[in-house]
């Protein structure tokens, strides 16, 4: 594979993903930019859940607070082990989306073609202006 701005006969990852004229190309590079774009939605969902779960993990009682209170609050305690398994969950979840979609953007990116390289870089710079730039930054810009 060599840098390229051809787009002739050029395949984007499936082989259904075939560039054969200018509209195709336009197209395309839109989507790449939106696919961008979402993979920054993505870890600011996943930040927004993080902050939430912290913030409800922290209200939920500890297994300290159980033994000190009457034995009727037992069942509340319980609900804090449930709550943070729950959360874990989907923390791992949110993770294996974002490490699926960071790959498959490195796999966009890896056609080593000029105009796609660019709508990933426009994908990510919007990204960030629309979801990202308010938060700070807690990952770096890996493949994952």
């Amino acid at each position: 594979m060599l840098f390229t701005w051809s787009t002739q006969d050029l395949c984007i990852v499936f082989r259904s993903w075939h560039v054969s004229n200018t509209f195709t190309l336009i197209l395309s590079l839109l989507l790449i930019v939106a696919l961008c774009a979402g993979y920054e939605a993505v870890r600011e969902v996943t930040r927004r859940y993080e902050a939430s779960c912290a913030v409800k993990n922290e209200r939920l009682p500890s297994d300290d607070d159980q033994f000190n209170e009457s034995s009727s609050l037992l069942a509340v305690g319980s609900a804090r082990p449930q709550a943070e398994r729950t959360s874990e969950i989907v923390k791992a979840a949110l993770y294996a989306v974002q490490v699926f979609y960071s790959f498959f953007i490195m796999l966009l990116f890896m056609t080593y073609n000029g105009y796609i390289m660019l709508a990933v870089a426009v994908g990510a710079f919007i990204g960030h202006l629309a979801f990202g730039a308010k938060t700070p930054a807690t990952k770096s810009a890996a493949c994952h």
